[in-house]
């Protein structure tokens, strides 16, 4: 198995079969993915990465045979998930990727499992310096002439703010917020690679420059640039939901979260589960992984520690699947429950 075998040595690989072939032995059991094949699917954002790893090893350690990810825009996967063409990805965010869903995605794909319950809040952030220097409390104050001359490091006349890249879910609200708030001429939205462009603003703030950008957690900039530390969320000027977003209205609110610039803050955004998503046949298919993406799940603080972990460089996929053998490591007891639950249950 190509993703399984990454960084394992020869001796090692030889050993293990072996063992394998020993009449008796515990490695010899028949496991419920012997013999079958898994596509996963994984997010352009570099933050989803770790947890494609992670749920795919859980796959690997069922006896499957896992492919390597395809990475795919949030519209594209979902179209792809419903075909058939990959099985899963633990990179669903909702309610905001319910606007990708194809009609009657419920007779082909299903909500598998929960990564983070209701942990994912996005909005925008502001140097906190800056917040207080120019009394800015909301998307609103970025129509005041100093403010934008401030905040404009490209010479354009409006104020400079890392956004979303094409694709992404959250550039489809963050233009709903420019034509709701009439900000368009007010705000120059980088839609440039995410991590470069935050990147570009950490040194900018760093030379005692303003900045303004959207995030979403767990991600590794609220470790870098901690809210009510270095950066304060803003509100939006009110809270006006997007289609995707009726009905989940006082989840876009957010009350008691830390380094926020009034409290409550209207973030824009709804508070959303990462969840994993499945194609309803594939998981018909196999009890094993439907059990076990059901009862697996990841503490919202390891998942910002390991964004952290890729932003300083350990970031290619042997990187990865070191932190996924970590990870595995530091929660042994609670991962071997899972795999015994996700054997039996193909019993």
């Amino acid at each position: 198995m190509k993703r399984f075998l990454q960084g394992m040595g020869l001796a090692v690989l030889i050993f293990s079969a072996f063992l394998m072939a020993l009449p008796g032995s515990s490695l010899a059991e028949d496991l419920p993915g012997k013999g079958k094949t898994i596509q996963p699917a994984a997010a352009t954002w570099t933050t989803g990465f770790f947890l494609e790893a992670l749920y795919s090893r859980a796959c690997e350690e069922l006896g499957y045979d896992v492919e390597d990810a395809k990475k795919l825009a949030g519209p594209i996967f979902y179209r792809s998930l419903s075909q058939g063409d990959v099985d899963f990805w633990a990179n669903g965010w909702f309610p905001l990727h319910q606007e990708f869903l194809p009609n009657n995605w419920e007779k082909k794909m299903t909500m598998a499992g929960t990564v983070v319950e209701a942990g994912a809040v996005q909005g925008y952030l502001v140097s906190k310096e800056h917040v207080e220097k120019y009394d800015i409390t909301s998307l609103e104050d970025f129509k005041r002439e100093e403010v934008k001359e401030a905040f404009d490091a490209n010479n354009d006349g409006k104020a400079d703010m890392v956004a979303c890249p094409p694709g992404w879910g959250c550039e489809k609200t963050i233009k709903f917020h420019m034509d709701t708030y009439e900000l368009h001429d007010h705000i120059n939205l980088i839609k440039a690679g995410y991590s470069a462009s935050m990147a570009d603003a950490i040194a900018r703030y760093e030379a005692g420059e303003p900045i303004l950008f959207y995030t979403w957690t767990p991600n590794w900039t609220v470790d870098k640039l901690k809210p009510g530390e270095d950066v304060l969320w803003i509100n939006v000027p009110e809270t006006v939901p997007k289609e995707g977003q009726k009905g989940f209205e006082d989840a876009m609110v957010a009350k008691g979260l830390t380094g926020t610039v009034t409290d409550p803050c209207k973030m824009g955004f709804v508070a959303n589960d990462i969840r994993v998503v499945a194609n309803q046949k594939f998981l018909d298919n196999n009890p094993a992984v439907k059990t076990m993406f059901s009862l697996m799940s990841v503490p919202f603080p390891d998942i910002t520690a390991q964004n952290n972990k890729m932003f300083e460089g350990e970031d290619d996929q042997e990187d990865i699947e070191r932190h996924v053998d970590e990870w595995i490591e530091a929660n042994q007891s609670k991962w071997n429950a899972w795999l015994k639950a996700a054997k039996a249950a193909a019993k």
